[in-house]
């Protein structure tokens, strides 16, 4: 009965199940069933709060922005809703899209929008699953639960009646933007990675990573990855500033250094629901169990990819070579942001928005060169002691 018990009861607190043993069972079970009584009261997740943080972070901006729900019909729930933000709409440009990675919302492009939407339209959303979107039930199986993620990403499309369009993806938002392109070719024009996560294959000796990245792992396989999150409960803003202050302290001297930890907690102070998809789709927290590296010849040649990693980034960087081995023929570009790490676009924003910039001059035809030269001093150690090098543009494949 302990067994059942702690299954149905772990569940219901954050959204999986698992097999523990039967000591395990009984202890974490007695501990669940002292908090979930008080759930709804220990967490403090607000909508209003969510809105009003999101409102003050994105008070910032020069450019005006608009936000509303995007109705994308029953893709995964009844009657999925995808929030949406959008500037300079009036441009014929083509159109950037965002993709935020995992525990993330719109909010943290704030260092990027008034430069991308200087020049052209720009749209960013909170993945299904995610932030201020429906959180439906997503299949436990990892292909099933990336391939809804990419329907919602091909319903909110038409949606929006988007022909053509550059697709910026970070971490997670950069996997799924690639099995999007690789399903629907026709419609990326250009597709940015942003130290993207899910690319390499797992490694069979982990000795040779970071010791934090081993413990996460081991630590969070059983468990969706940011459920400590909403175990924290009403000190989760705080939690989330002693385990991760540098991201606080990325968006510093822009915004007030309270609205970043606060609005991470509350995209994720909710029940999970895209995490939980991650959670399917991920073996250990590094790597996905269907990794792009495996796939990225399925991908049209004539579909352009600039891959920009930070110098610092945990990120499995491993699979860089073997995309330009398989993209060779295609224009593929590699950019290394020195200094930088996982969240390239908060760390480096001006060098990011740069190189940005120039990808989507070059999707427009109007590029000359990047905004940031390459140079082989560049080359940098990552740490996981994977070495991978920025290169020359006279060394790309353009082709199209």
């Amino acid at each position: 009965m302990a067994n059942i018990y702690f299954k149905i009861t772990f569940k219901l607190f954050d959204g999986i199940v698992v097999k523990p043993t039967k000591f395990y069972c009984k202890c974490a079970g007695f501990v669940f069933s002292l908090l979930k009584p008080n759930w709804f009261t220990w967490n403090k997740y607000s909508e209003p709060m969510l809105r009003t943080l999101e409102k003050k972070i994105f008070s910032i901006l020069k450019v005006p922005y608009r936000g509303w729900f995007v109705d994308i019909g029953p893709v995964v729930g009844p009657a999925d809703k995808v929030w949406t933000i959008s500037l300079n709409t009036e441009s014929k440009k083509t159109p950037l899209v965002l993709l935020h990675g995992l525990g993330a919302g719109v909010g943290l492009w704030c260092l990027n929008l008034d430069a991308f939407a200087a020049t052209r339209p720009v749209y960013a959303f909170d993945l299904l699953g995610f932030g201020r979107s429906s959180r439906p039930t997503f299949s436990t199986d990892s292909l099933e639960a990336e391939q809804q993620l990419v329907d919602s990403l091909e319903e909110w499309r038409k949606e929006m009646k988007l022909d053509q369009f550059i697709f910026l993806g970070h971490s997670l938002g950069g996997f799924l933007a690639t099995s999007y392109a690789i399903r629907y070719p026709d419609k990326v024009k250009h597709l940015i990675l942003a130290d993207p996560w899910g690319f390499p294959e797992r490694p069979q000796d982990l000795r040779d990573l970071p010791l934090w990245v081993r413990a996460l792992s081991t630590v969070l396989t059983p468990f969706n990855p940011l459920s400590g999150i909403r175990a924290a409960g009403p000190i989760g803003p705080w939690f989330i500033n002693v385990i991760r202050p540098d991201i606080t302290k990325k968006y510093a001297g822009a915004i007030d250094e309270s609205l970043i930890p606060n609005y991470i907690y509350q995209c994720n102070s909710q029940a999970p629901s895209g995490e939980s998809a991650y959670h399917c789709m991920m073996s250990g927290f590094g790597w996905a169990k269907n990794p792009m590296v495996n796939r990225i010849d399925q991908l049209r040649e004539d579909v352009p990819i600039t891959l920009l990693y930070g110098s610092r980034s945990w990120v499995d960087h491993s699979a860089t070579s073997v995309f330009k081995q398989k993209r060779f023929h295609s224009h593929f570009k590699l950019k290394v942001i020195p200094g930088a790490g996982h969240h390239v676009y908060a760390d480096k924003p001006e060098l990011f928005n740069n190189i940005v910039l120039e990808c989507c001059a070059y999707a427009d035809g109007d590029s000359t060169q990047l905004a940031i030269e390459d140079k082989p001093e560049d080359e940098v150690v990552s740490p996981t002691k994977y070495v991978f090098t920025s290169f020359h543009s006279d060394t790309d494949k353009h082709h199209g």
